[in-house]
């Protein structure tokens, strides 16, 4: 293989089955009579990528946490080139040549991509030599193209950056298995094009790749066969060259992501968020002099498009009380907030949806019930006299769940750590939702969900706009922006770079100012 890798055909002949499960099932403790998965069959094979398919809930990140050793199954059994073997832990799965890059990244922030890969090591006492691993690292990197500095502490990296040392931290064990779990879900589409690059690449050498994706242009640039799962159920198997696009979303959601939603012209004036040259924590050395400066008004939708790492996160902390202001002010619904505490950003009716939900959105050990009421808790019906109302809290949950469709098995036994990532955002959106708040911050809110619930999404943020509530919406995905916002900015290095209406924007005028074009006037 060499570092300038094209994009080469699939495999041709039936090649050897590397990997395989027979009549997997699985359930969860409390909640056996509920199976996750029922009776799967599925293999990839050397030199082939193998993409499942499914709603949030089908079971795809489970089948992936089974053949990698995370989770225990119930029934079935797993194969090995032939061999039957038992999967313990995910050192067991390495140990046969299997390795997963999760959706949510498992990295320690304060340590460096090599020592990070370190911690995962078979060695007593971190006794390799941290210069090797360094080096490895580096031989990876020119041989995939994968750019990052082994030598950088993570936290100092961009999610799309973090994303990509997971994958490191994987093909440093030389797995003949990859299991990738949404992996372009914090890349740039540059990031991803090179990504499939790799994965054939990989496939050239004969290793299998298990692909999860939610996108389909995705899926059909990249894989070889294609499963369905819906509902813990297989519903199916085909080569990709023997089904399209528009029939793969039928079987696989029942119908389309809308290409656009009419709706009518903002009709308020007032404004709900208003920043003046803002600089955040964080985002001193990076910002212009001038700040970022925007205006959202009640009843509109303002999306704020950019490529990672250039400041959107800490802007959100800065108008959500998460991180401090370095400079600048920030004013909700009239009244300065600047430097003030999350609780009082909620007060004053801020809701956020976040980017890394299980890291801010939930708290995993909780039951479901009690992270649905996370924020109401200390208000009426919720509780009196700090005495909580577990009758109420349930009822509230109930309507959620059923309202958000999202698949819970006991609301008072199931702890939301085992739910897939598209049900977590399910609940976060109508936890956060349900009161009609007045501003919302939303960033990525429809990642990892399902066309059905992307459309149910779209439709409650419009419908919210029309009651009034300012949205702002950060998003890497051009279609969601353009799809739903009154106007359009980019952000760039701390700074707005081009405003447009949203009926007049134009997808290679905004990927021009993603890369960096110059700084027009303010929102």
């Amino acid at each position: 293989m060499t570092d300038q890798m094209g994009i080469s055909p699939p495999p041709t002949a039936r090649s050897e089955i590397l990997l395989e499960a027979r009549g997997i099932s699985k359930g969860f403790p409390g909640v056996w009579e509920h199976l996750i998965l029922e009776h799967i069959d599925f293999d990839v094979r050397a030199g082939e990528v193998h993409t499942l398919l499914g709603e949030n809930g089908a079971g795809k990140t489970v089948i992936a946490n089974i053949l990698s050793g995370y989770y225990g199954k119930t029934d079935g059994e797993i194969l090995v080139k032939g061999q039957p073997v038992t999967l313990e832990s995910p050192r067991d799965g390495l140990a046969h040549g299997i390795a997963m890059v999760h959706q949510e990244l498992m990295l320690v922030p304060a340590f460096t991509v090599a020592e990070n890969v370190m911690v995962g090591l078979n060695a007593p006492g971190l006794s390799f030599r941290k210069q090797a691993v360094e080096q490895q690292l580096d031989d990876l990197v020119a041989h995939y193209g994968l750019q990052v500095d082994p030598r950088v502490r993570v936290e100092d990296l961009s999610a799309g950056e973090q994303q990509r040392v997971e994958i490191l931290k994987v093909l440093f064990h030389q797995p003949e298995v990859l299991l990738l779990d949404e992996p372009t879900s914090l890349l740039t589409p540059q990031e991803a094009d090179q990504l499939f690059k790799v994965l054939r690449a990989m496939t050239d050498e004969g290793k299998g790749i298990v692909f999860i994706s939610h996108k389909m242009h995705e899926v059909f640039a990249v894989s070889d066969r294609v499963t369905v799962l819906k509902l813990g159920k297989a519903r199916g198997t085909m080569p990709i060259s023997q089904t399209n696009e528009d029939d793969l979303t039928r079987k696989t959601f029942g119908e389309t992501v809308p290409d656009y939603m009419e709706r009518p012209a903002v009709e308020f004036t007032e404004n709900a968020i208003e920043v003046d040259r803002l600089i955040p924590k964080g985002l001193e050395k990076k910002a212009p002099a001038s700040g970022l400066s925007f205006a959202l008004h009640k009843g509109e939708i303002l999306g704020l498009a950019g490529v990672a790492g250039n400041g959107q996160s800490e802007l959100i902390a800065s108008i959500t009380g998460l991180s401090g202001v370095s400079s600048g002010t920030v004013t909700i619904l009239g009244e300065e907030m600047t430097n003030r505490t999350p609780r009082a950003f909620i007060e004053k009716g801020v809701a956020h949806i976040p980017e890394r939900r299980r890291e801010m959105g939930i708290i995993e050990q909780m039951f479901v019930a009690e992270n649905v009421a996370l924020k109401d808790y200390r208000k009426t019906p919720f509780s009196r006299h700090t005495i909580l109302n577990r009758e109420e809290i349930t009822r509230h949950a109930e309507e959620i769940v059923s309202r958000f469709n999202a698949l819970v098995p006991d609301l008072w036994e199931t702890e939301c750590r085992i739910l897939s990532g598209g049900n977590i955002q399910r609940l976060i959106l109508g936890r956060e939702t349900w009161r009609e708040p007045p501003v919302i911050i939303a960033s990525h809110p429809t990642e990892g969900l399902d066309a059905k619930a992307i459309r149910h999404t779209w439709e409650l943020f419009l419908a919210l706009r029309a009651k009034g509530s300012a949205i702002l919406l950060i998003s890497e995905d051009l279609d969601e922006v353009m799809s739903l916002s009154d106007r359009i900015g980019v952000i760039f290095e701390g700074g707005i770079v081009g405003v447009v209406e949203g009926e007049n924007a134009n997808r290679e005028q905004l990927g021009h100012w993603m890369a960096g074009g110059k700084i027009s006037a303010a929102a």
